[in-house]
Formats: C-alpha cells, structure tokens, sequence
C-alpha cells in the first residue's frame, strides 16, 4: 500500500463516533433523568449538510435530462454549463463583462470536496529535494490536509484564534516558509468559523504568490450564505488589483450550500487558465467528469438567485434565533458568513459535545477534531464546538435551548 495513507488522521465524524459510543456519566445518572434524555428527538447539527428544500424547477431539469444517463459525460463539461458558471460568477462578483472566458478559466468538478483534493495532485512538485510546503488553516476542512500529505507535501497550520478574528494571519508567515510554499488553501467565509477575508488581505495573498509563485486555491463553496454583506471573491480581489488573468488565483464554488443540492456533487473551479489547463490534464484520467443530467440541473440553478436569497432570509432567521437563545448562557462569536456557529464551550467542545449527545441528544462536533496542536501542544479548536444551523428553523430553536441548558448546567459544576 501506498505508505502516505499512514499519515491521514481519522476523519473528524469517525472520531466523533467513538467518542459519541461511551458515556462515563451513565453510572451515576438516575432512571428519572434517562427516561427524560430518551423524550428528547435526537437533532443533529455535527454536519454541514443543508435539510431545506430543493427548488422544484432545478428537480424537474435533472428529471427532463435523465435521457441523458446513456451518454458518456466529457470532462470539460458541456459548453452550456460553463458559460452558466462564467455569467454567475461575473454577476456575483462585479467581474468585467466577458472576463471570465468558458473555454479557459473554468472547469466543472463533481463537487468542490474532489477538486480541493486532486489540485494539489497537480500542483505540487515531487521532484525537488525537499517537500513542498502547502498553507492552510487551523481549524480547518480536513481535505486541505489529506490532499497535502497524499501529494507528498508538508502542511504548514496556520491559527485562527480570536484574536486574530480567527482568520488565519498568513502575513506573519516568514520568507523562508514562503520560498518553498507551492499551494495556499484559504476558506471563505471559513469553515468552521465564518469569519470572511477582507479585501485588502485577498490582495496581499495574491501579491505573495506573485511574488513566490505558488497557487492559490480559495474555497469560497459557503459565500453566499451571508448575512449583512457579500463576501468578497478572491477573482474580485486579484482583477481590482490589475490583476486580469486571475494569476495564481483558483477558486472553488459548489452548489451542495448554495442550492441545497449536496448530493449532486457539482461545482466548479475558476481562475488561472494556465493552471486549469494542466489541472485538465490530470481530471481526463480521473474518470471525475459530471453526468450530463446533473449538468442540465446545475445550469438553471446557476441561472436562478431566487432561491438562494430565499435560503438565506432562513439561514439569517436561524442564527438570530440561536444568538438570542445562546447569547444569556455563553459569548456567542456572530459569524460573517455560512451557516455554523463556532462557540466555545465550558470544559471543551469534546467534554461538552459529549454531555450534549447522551443528555440532550443533540449531536454538534468538537472543535478540536478540526485542528491539529500548534509547537506548544494547544489546539486552537479545542475549547469550542461547531454548530451545523442546518435543521428547520423550529428544530435548530429547539436544539439551541438544549445546548443553553447544557452549557447551564456544566457552568453550575464548574469551580467558582
């Protein structure tokens, strides 16, 4: 086997599970308090998986196209699609008008998870005497990790933590690091923490990987689930900056948030049409081309903001439920953008996500199964827990007054 699987860690929902399976207070909990616990519906807000509604019309265009399951897709993807995708993304972001050219700086991708993984395949150099450095996160979205060590470089955690207002300070990073960097993965709006890149750091970034040519690959798959401004892009940011061509710049949308569409797994990834070029080279041999059904399906959901400024009247309603809900109990950090809440917990987000499960049967993830330990030990994601708002608007009400209760109760324990 190829022994750089030895370095993937366990996947944060598997760790989950295990520490989900025990429950050390079950001894001393009464009959009364368990037949209480078992009432309760179980509400799960552990993953980012969107439960609202599919618009109709994006259904009844996969239905129409499903003529086309007999038909081998390409793996550019039909023309269609991608003038869809260039037109949005020219929209969204204030681009110039025909900036975005279909035929060179877009490429679909069967979901943004698959496409983060496989660009450090194709950006990475295996050949030179020391391990390419690849920048990320910390906490962050395990595939920037597992794309980096499968590739054969060494991941370089950059902290987010409060001070900072958990956006990564990748300016501290120094020249040395920065001469051997081959790929920068930035998230934004952030997952776990929803903090947004502002304009002026966008540029900086782009900036470095001029000057040290290295990629950057924006994961910006949660940028319309906002709720006072639209983040900025990170194409926005490199073509107000003169920067026309997008060098060095990737970025990755998905419409699994967007569109409430994750099991269509499509997405795309724009930007530097010389990297996307090699970057097509290695998608031919992957067999990673999309069904062309998925791609009818897609297209009207490029086409159509309705919906999604309809998601977002929900997603907003929720979180200020949550604030109000939480915010007597425990500080509650208001994120900038997407839809998890990254709130630190009294004694740990495992400790608390633990209690939570076997006490109140809501299942959130502890924040330090999306870190890893800086040089002094400490995880930064270790006191915090993220909150998926993904239910119905009542079952997040309800889940978020079982997380106050819970967090009450283990204040009261604590030492004053």
């Amino acid at each position: 086997m190829n022994p750089l699987l030895r370095q993937l860690h366990a996947y944060p929902f598997e760790k989950l599970a295990i520490l989900l399976e025990s429950d050390p207070e079950a001894r001393t909990t009464t009959r009364g308090d368990m037949a209480a616990t078992a009432a309760l519906a179980p509400i799960n807000l552990s993953i980012g998986e969107p439960k609202h509604p599919v618009p109709p019309f994006i259904r009844q265009s996969m239905a129409d196209a499903l003529d086309d399951i007999g038909l081998y897709p390409t793996t550019r993807g039909e023309l269609f699609l991608r003038q869809a995708m260039a037109a949005w993304l020219e929209k969204r972001f204030a681009l110039k008008e025909a900036s975005v050219d279909p035929q060179r700086h877009i490429l679909p991708v069967n979901g943004t998870r698959e496409a983060l993984f496989s660009i450090a395949q194709a950006v990475l150099d295996h050949n030179g005497p020391e391990r390419p450095y690849v920048l990320m996160p910390n906490p962050f979205y395990q595939i920037y990790e597992g794309a980096t060590l499968m590739a054969g470089g060494q991941p370089v955690y950059v902290p987010c933590c409060a001070e900072n207002g958990f956006l990564p300070d990748y300016q501290s990073i120094p020249p040395a690091i920065l001469e051997r960097t081959a790929l920068l993965y930035l998230c934004s709006p952030g997952n776990p923490t929803g903090a947004v890149f502002p304009l002026a750091t966008l540029q900086h970034l782009i900036e470095l990987a001029m000057r040290y040519r290295f990629v950057l690959a924006a994961d910006e798959c949660y940028s319309e689930i906002w709720y006072d401004t639209p983040p900025t892009g990170l194409l926005q940011a490199a073509q107000q900056m003169g920067v026309d061509r997008f060098d060095h710049c990737l970025v990755f949308h998905s419409l699994s948030k967007r569109s409430n569409m994750p099991g269509a797994r499509s997405g795309f990834v724009a930007g530097d049409a010389t990297v996307l070029e090699e970057y097509f080279r290695l998608r031919t041999y992957t067999g990673c081309a999309t069904p062309r059904f998925i791609q009818r399906a897609a297209t009207v959901a490029w086409q159509d903001e309705t919906h999604v400024m309809e998601n977002r009247v929900i997603y907003q309603q929720k979180l200020d439920d949550a604030i109000a809900i939480l915010s007597p109990v425990l500080p509650v950090q208001r994120p900038d953008a997407g839809f998890y809440l990254w709130l630190r917990v009294p004694g740990g987000g495992e400790s608390f996500a633990r209690h939570l499960f076997h006490r109140y049967h809501v299942t959130v993830l502890p924040g330090a199964y999306l870190g890893r330990p800086d040089v002094n030990g400490h995880n930064p994601g270790a006191d915090y827990v993220r909150i998926a708002m993904v239910a119905s608007r009542e079952e997040n009400r309800q889940a978020m007054q079982r997380i106050a209760q819970c967090a009450t109760e283990l204040l009261a324990l604590q030492p004053a």
